[in-house]
């Protein structure tokens, strides 16, 4: 096992180097001496929709850029130049600009600050001459920078809203193309069938174009926006079909690999866990263990962060396969589903990210946090995940919030299982696995429970034991950003020497005769030197 294990570490680090590896400058990046090191998704909307008119330049394009990678662990930028339009002038798709003169897009866009800015500020880098994703690749190569493109392969944002200027016309005027043509209850109701050729075809198409323009050092194909790529009921079928169009993807990365001189890498982002993958139709091991891609992002797909993804199993179903496992990270963080949705913090993230490094990931992604007002509440916090959530040696200096989470992308008829919210009373006990990573040498401990507004409040007959051991209430305050859906918290002391590298066993016991709501829990860990 021992052998083995090296052998995959150096698999690992060599395609590590590979993927950091910039094309035709011949730059190579260096990282660090562990290997781990942050990749950020930039979508196809943020920096149009942020920025000024006066800033869609080639020098506002590029401070977008140094804000990222500037004195930060962020080593690899994919940029998404699509959604179910372009973000640039394409040949094959629609522009997101293309009904921009219509008088009743010209209404709407009055009235949508994000539609207007993004519409506008996309064309005016158009009429300048200015191909922005351009720019981008040549500029993050300059900083030493790996450039990836991360082409969305189902996006159906406002699917609601029939009119709305972010659908394609070849959306608008084939139905029969959805998923779910006859009726609409959810937005995946009307996401493509790629079960349907027309519809393969049509996206292969976008991706030669890509290849053609743009000279990136890798291709992520984003299968998490949305996610659903099948009829219900026939994702079993689409396996073989996303099966053969990666591998199609495959033989053009590696045609253009070979024309440019430098390799050229995919990636996939697909759910968090294998199982659902597949049920799903994306059988992502076997893509790993065909060579199809060298990145796989195992990731939630929007509504929370989540911070207890199988990275384990992963590992042992991708075997030998030196493809690069990345942890993606989501901006939001939710207890469970009907919960109300809140940002993360630096310690909520670094908590995440402390966890999936330790559990085995190679890479944190980061999904989401972008810049200007669209990521994380505190600007500080912001400048820290950038600055230490790449590796466990920076990431574990500082406290971090270990939080129950939950998944939220579950297949057709898969059962959707929830920690919480949970009941507490004389005769109900409420059991947790919180895995915190490694335990810390030294420093302090702590469990929160925070209770919900339905049933009964009172923590004092609360009892808290960890592995076992009967923890005692803490006297220290509790975190400084607390879930608005906690109505009382109360915190308590875990002796070190309980707490266990890994996964932790946390039972919550109340002598109270009236049940009280358990909304949140999690292990915050104050290292010390």
């Amino acid at each position: 096992m021992k052998k083995r294990g090296k052998t995959k570490q150096i698999l690992v680090l060599l395609t590590s180097a590979i993927l950091l590896g910039c094309g035709d400058k011949g730059h190579v990046n260096k990282v660090s001496s562990n290997d781990n090191y942050l990749c950020l998704n930039e979508d196809n909307s943020h920096f149009y929709s942020s920025r000024t008119s006066d800033e869609m330049t080639i020098d506002g394009l590029k401070e977008m850029i140094d804000h990222y990678v500037k004195g930060t662990q962020v080593r690899q930028l994919l940029f998404s130049p699509n959604s179910m339009c372009t973000s640039y002038a394409s040949k094959v798709w629609d522009p997101i600009w293309h009904d921009y003169d219509d008088p009743d897009a010209v209404k709407r866009a009055a009235s949508n600050e994000m539609q207007g800015k993004w519409q506008s500020n996309a064309l005016l880098l158009h009429k300048k001459g200015i191909d922005p994703y351009a720019v981008w690749i040549d500029y993050s190569r300059e900083m030493g920078i790996s450039p990836w493109l991360s082409m969305r392969m189902n996006d159906i944002h406002e699917v609601n809203d029939t009119t709305s200027y972010m659908h394609s016309s070849f959306w608008k005027e084939n139905p029969h193309f959805r998923r779910v043509p006859d009726h609409f209850s959810k937005w995946p109701d009307r996401a493509f069938d790629y079960g349907q050729k027309e519809v393969r075809d049509y996206h292969m198409a976008l991706i030669r174009e890509l290849f053609e323009r743009y000279n990136f050092d890798g291709i992520e194909l984003d299968w998490m926006r949305f996610g659903y790529h099948f009829r219900p009921g026939y994702e079993e079928e689409g396996i073989p079909l996303l099966t053969e169009f990666m591998t199609e993807v495959r033989r053009l990365a590696d045609q253009y690999a070979e024309e440019r001189g430098h390799p050229i890498r995919i990636g996939a982002r697909v759910p968090s866990r294998p199982w659902t993958a597949k049920g799903l139709g994306m059988d992502a091991v076997t893509w790993a263990k065909k060579g199809l891609v060298d990145m796989l992002v195992v990731t939630p797909f929007w509504a929370s962060i989540e911070t207890d993804i199988p990275i384990e199993k992963w590992k042992e179903l991708l075997g030998d396969s030196p493809v690069i496992l990345a942890a993606g990270l989501e901006l939001l963080i939710r207890p469970y589903p009907a919960a109300i949705h809140d940002y993360n913090t630096f310690e909520t993230v670094l908590g995440a990210a402390v966890s999936l490094l330790h559990r085995g990931a190679d890479l944190i992604y980061l999904f989401n946090y972008m810049d200007v007002g669209t990521t994380v509440s505190n600007p500080d916090d912001y400048t820290m995940i950038l600055q230490n959530t790449g590796t466990l040696e920076t990431a574990t200096v500082y406290p971090r919030r270990h939080v129950v989470t939950y998944s939220d992308t579950w297949a057709p008829g898969e059962p959707e299982i929830y920690a919480l919210p949970a009941w507490c009373h004389q005769d109900t006990t409420a059991v947790f696995k919180i895995h915190i990573g490694p335990r810390p040498k030294a420093g302090e401990i702590k469990v929160f429970v925070g209770l919900g507004e339905e049933g009964n409040q009172d923590t004092t007959p609360l009892e808290i034991r960890v592995n076992g051991e009967l923890c005692a209430t803490s006297e220290g305050a509790s975190p400084a950003h607390i879930h608005p859906l906690v109505r009382t918290m109360a915190g308590f002391d875990v002796p070190l020497s309980v707490a266990k590298d890994g996964y932790n066993n946390v039972v919550v016991t109340s002598s109270a005769a009236d049940p009280g709501q358990i909304v949140w829990m999690e292990i915050e860990v104050i290292p010390k030197e």
